[in-house]
């Protein structure tokens, strides 16, 4: 099999909530993404949340000026680079589930509002054995609005 076809094979184009469903083990209200529009295996890939007055949080963060928390933007690249993760394993047999380790660098750029669109750009920086490390940075349209080194281990799931 040619390197192109090795690619295409390892790419998945779009996950739909039904996929991240299968993918990861969260659920409402702490799921932090609503697809992922981009997945190179887990080289690199584009996680989306649609940030909705109706979010649970903005009841207390903040009445009047409801603005998303940062550790849930956090969360949302760990989500998107779990989601890559599981995707990518090549384990048969048991069910492998993804545990967050570390977050460094973290940076809060701009408050996340209602209706704003969130894209998590994950990029691999390297993978030894189960734990990858990966760069993440929020996106508003054009605007960083956040960015992490966030690095999980992959284990069996029991």
């Amino acid at each position: 099999m040619n390197e192109d076809a090795n690619r295409r094979s390892a790419t998945l184009d779009c996950a739909e909530i039904a996929d991240l469903l299968r993918l990861l083990p969260h659920r409402y209200p702490f799921l932090m993404i609503d697809r992922i529009i981009e997945m190179r295996s887990d080289e690199f890939g584009i996680g989306v949340k649609n940030v909705t007055i109706n979010e649970p949080y903005f009841l207390g963060h903040f009445p009047g000026n409801p603005v998303m928390p940062g550790v849930l933007q956090l969360e949302g690249m760990a989500q998107t680079a779990g989601a890559m993760c599981l995707n990518a394993r090549s384990r048969a047999g048991a069910e492998p589930v993804v545990y967050l380790m570390t977050i460094d660098k973290a940076r809060f750029r701009r408050p996340v509002v209602p209706g704003d669109t969130i894209h998590y750009h994950m990029t691999k920086l390297r993978r030894r054995f189960d734990v990858w490390k990966f760069r993440g940075e929020a996106m508003v349209g054009r605007t960083l609005v956040a960015e992490a080194i966030v690095s999980a281990m992959m284990t069996d799931r029991g």
